[in-house]
């Protein structure tokens, strides 16, 4: 499947950009009245994909069983505004042995020794693996006409 990607930025640009940014991915799912549902979650650029980590009873879980189809954004909250959006489809396994959620915990609290990280990790067998393939990646970059703009991160 082949990822269809417009915006400033280059296929290497936006790849660098989702492999670096340590900010949520805020995902709409698709909820059963038709409208959409959007969740920040904790995601990691693995092999084309990426891949977040959900409990296998969430609400979010629910939703992507019913319909797989999604829409995301990886964008900082302050200006000066960049990032990427983008459409695509989800699968869902189980977590397992998959190293997934101790990446996220490194990459989002800096290890796994705090209480959110214990309790992730003490409920492993019960997450699930959400695994999004991307097929149209948009960027945009206005840093350069917010130059003047301070920036929030």
């Amino acid at each position: 499947m082949m990822t269809e990607i417009a915006g400033p930025w280059s296929e290497d640009d936006v790849r660098d950009f989702l492999q670096t940014a340590v900010l949520p991915l805020r995902l709409a799912a698709v909820g059963t009245d038709g409208y959409p549902r959007v969740v920040s979650v904790w995601f990691e650029a693995r092999g084309g994909e990426l891949v977040c980590v959900s409990h296998r009873e969430s609400k979010l879980v629910k939703l992507l069983r019913a319909n797989p189809r999604v829409g995301f954004e990886v964008a900082p909250e302050k200006p000066p505004y960049h990032g990427v959006r983008g459409q695509g489809e989800v699968r869902l396994a189980p977590l397992e042995e998959d190293p997934a959620l101790d990446r996220l915990l490194d990459k989002y609290l800096g290890g796994k020794e705090s209480k959110v990280g214990n309790w992730l990790l003490a409920r492993r067998d019960e997450e699930t693996l959400v695994m999004i393939t991307p097929l149209r990646l948009f960027s945009w970059d206005y840093r350069d006409r917010m130059s003047d703009v301070e920036s929030g991160e």
